[in-house]
């Protein structure tokens, strides 16, 4: 929460409610916030590095009048210098919530974004990048073993503004209505699918067929950059949201449980786009209206 002029976590908490949203993602375990939290029926994911400790601190202290969903282990660590870390990390995170006899209802993950796939096309020939193939491996065999979902942040706006030329607008707003991208018996008409259905592909090849994915990050920026206007972002936030319970092209008719990023717009990121994914003002009134069903 990289803001200085956001509303109390007990009036977010608040807000979330009147909204109906059921879910909330944490990018670092906030005492605060998780005091708001409890017997909220708002369930978290939370964001941790190291184990015990923590998990007796800001786990087991809060659950399950907090409803702990996941504990994510970095985020968009893979590929880079940290990568090796991640999976022993899972592992010891993993051991202390079985410690705790709490592995059946919160679940230990990573969180990578799509740069964790190569250059492969279409999105059936995708594989793990030569970079994340051998850590990637080692973690889906990790969650495939612990019949946990991989955690993936999904952006068709930054693979729309990177490529302009060869992806349309309508096909990144979930707004084509023709097949745009056919890859064998799959016709993709919006980007998101095909982003994450690429990421299937890669874990089928490495093993990890039964293994879901859960889309941790999805936004759209209202100002700042190139397609960034409010139009844009509430027709995709829109879209997105009455679309995941049809689940993708590969996985149809399973329900993609799906995080929109972000709840406010954040004033002390990076000025420019990173500064306006939210659905809020600081104020808590809506940059404009997304239903959630």
């Amino acid at each position: 929460m990289l803001g200085d002029n956001l509303p109390p976590p007990n009036e977010v908490v608040a807000l979330y409610q009147s909204k109906e949203i059921k879910k909330m993602r944490l990018y670092d375990p906030n005492t605060t916030v998780l005091e708001a939290l409890r017997g909220s029926d708002i369930q978290a994911a939370a964001n941790t590095s190291y184990a015990a400790d923590w998990v007796r601190t800001n786990v087991q202290a809060y659950f399950p009048a907090v409803d702990i969903r996941y504990i994510v282990v970095s985020n968009e660590v893979i590929p880079g210098p940290e990568a090796g870390n991640v999976l022993p990390a899972m592992q010891n995170v993993y051991n202390a919530i079985k410690s705790a006899g709490l592995q059946d209802s919160i679940k230990v993950s990573t969180s990578v974004a799509s740069n964790v796939i190569g250059t492969s096309y279409p999105p059936s020939a995708d594989s793990f990048s030569s970079e994340s193939s051998s850590t990637m491996t080692s973690i889906v065999g990790f969650l495939s073993s612990t019949g946990v979902p991989l955690l993936l942040n999904v952006y068709p706006y930054f693979n729309y503004i990177g490529n302009t030329r060869d992806i349309q607008l309508e096909y990144a707003l979930f707004t084509a209505n023709f097949d745009v991208l056919i890859d064998g018996q799959f016709k993709y008409r919006n980007l998101f699918d095909a982003m994450v259905d690429s990421v299937y592909a890669a874990m089928e090849n490495v093993g990890g067929r039964g293994v879901p994915l859960v889309a941790s990050d999805s936004g759209w920026p209202s100002v700042g950059g190139a397609a960034a206007t409010i139009d844009n972002a509430q027709t995709y936030n829109s879209n997105l949201v009455q679309h995941v319970d049809q689940g993708t092209l590969r996985r149809v008719g399973r329900p993609l449980e799906t995080y929109v990023f972000a709840m406010f717009n954040e004033n002390n990121k990076a000025a420019g786009i990173e500064q306006n994914f939210g659905l809020f003002n600081p104020n808590k009134q809506p940059v404009y209206d997304v239903s959630f069903p």
